[in-house]
């Protein structure tokens, strides 16, 4: 992008795939000295973020134009708008849409529509992702189930999915272009298609793109749901393609707070889930959301959640210490002592951490495969198959996947040697 105008991520996966339509639009547009937020809200921690960087990319950019969108700005425009340092306020929807970008109208500074009346994803092609190895395919927006703690279907909407033949021939664009990897994203991937003619499900959208796009060489999943999986996954496993890192959306481990947050799977399930999925693909490896001091957990309701690191074999943990979202259910239940989820944060992370490292340590001497993001003095930085990071002593090029040999660890970095 023009060296005058900067975007600046916040979040999920999703948008990095929206922040490049956002980057087309402004280069097709010839537009300059525009900074782009695209905000988060999935923590009062991540709106806290939105603040810092309106007023960092101010004093940065002091010339330009500040445009905030995302979740953020979708939930409560008026906050944003309300920052002397912002100029306009774009819905979820408005950001992707062509004809916003042709002519900013600065005199209407809020362009939010409700999004929960959105009843169709907004099409665009996206041929590559400036500075990115993988490339990143939107395969749904919006979520049509409501958990206590998240605020998140209001920023995106209900569940409405791209039809399988738009995503097979977007991933057919980026492979055309020199992209090895896809990682399928959007808020609640694995409900994907229930909206559609026909229904397909996940499962069989992920054969149809194995298929039909043969060329492709390494197809990722973004955050899965245990408890929408159809039978039709677990023959998936046997696909090679089909990287064998599984994260999944899990909160907690007990089964009581699990019902308060209106979750849908139980503590078995999940179990369940992980270990059926490593004896029918023994080099999954396996990350979750944890959050940590959800109202009414007790001390032994936490256990369940710091045991369940150990049941689900879990190595790459994303603790959230819970922070009430307003106007949802969970913020109007007996709260946690923000000391006690601290502490309990802190545990979660902990235990994460030394599951990680020993499954590390159990690589060395171990060959796979890695893909190289990035050359860094004379050496290549990537990730292999389970989301490890790894580095060489070489300089590969950028994208390409190679074979390698795990030789040690280094800063919770593996270090290997190309085969």
């Amino acid at each position: 992008m023009d060296k005058k105008n900067s975007l600046i991520n916040l979040g999920c996966r999703l948008n990095i795939y929206e922040g490049e339509i956002i980057k087309n639009h402004i280069r097709e547009n010839n537009l300059k000295n525009i900074t782009v937020i695209n905000s988060c809200a999935v923590t009062a921690e991540a709106e806290k973020k939105v603040a810092y960087e309106i007023r960092k990319a101010k004093r940065s950019n002091p010339k330009n134009k500040i445009v905030v969108t995302g979740c953020a700005a979708q939930i409560n425009p008026e906050k944003y708008i309300a920052f002397e340092e912002v100029s306009l306020i774009l819905g979820n929807k408005e950001k992707l849409l062509p004809n916003v970008w042709k002519d900013l109208n600065y005199l209407n500074p809020i362009q939010v529509d409700d999004i929960l009346l959105e009843k169709n994803t907004v099409p665009a092609t996206i041929e590559k992702f400036d500075g990115k190895s993988r490339a990143y395919i939107e395969i749904q927006q919006g979520c049509d189930h409501r958990c206590t703690f998240c605020i998140i279907p209001y920023g995106r909407g209900n569940n409405r999915s791209v039809p399988a033949g738009d995503i097979i021939h977007k991933i057919k664009k980026i492979v055309d272009n020199g992209y090895k990897e896809v990682v399928l994203t959007g808020v609640d991937i694995t409900d994907y298609g229930k909206d559609l003619p026909g229904k397909p499900t996940f499962s069989n959208l992920i054969k149809r793109i194995l298929k039909l796009v043969p060329r492709l060489e390494q197809l990722r999943l973004s955050s899965i749901d245990c408890a929408e999986i159809d039978d039709d996954f677990w023959d998936l496993l046997s696909e090679k393609k089909l990287m064998p890192h599984f994260h999944i959306s899990l909160q907690a481990g007990n089964n009581m707070i699990l019902k308060r947050m209106k979750r849908r799977h139980t503590r078995e399930m999940a179990i369940n889930f992980c270990n059926k999925i490593l004896s029918l693909r023994k080099d999954a490896t396996f990350g979750a959301d944890i959050i940590a001091g959800f109202p009414t957990e007790t001390e032994k309701m936490f256990k369940d959640s710091l045991d369940l690191i150990d049941k689900c074999h879990l190595t790459h943990l994303h603790v959230f210490p819970y922070s009430p979202r307003e106007n949802t259910p969970a913020a109007r239940m007996p709260q946690t002592d923000k000391s006690i989820i601290k502490n309990r944060a802190k545990a979660l992370r902990e235990k994460g951490l030394l599951n990680f490292k020993k499954y590390l340590a159990s690589k060395i001497g171990k060959k796979d495969i890695m893909l190289v993001e990035k050359n860094q003095n004379n050496h290549s930085l990537g990730k292999d198959k389970n989301f490890f990071n790894v580095l060489v002593d070489e300089n590969i090029k950028e994208g390409n996947i190679i074979q390698c040999i795990f030789t040690g660890i280094e800063n919770d970095t593996l270090v290997a040697k190309r085969i």
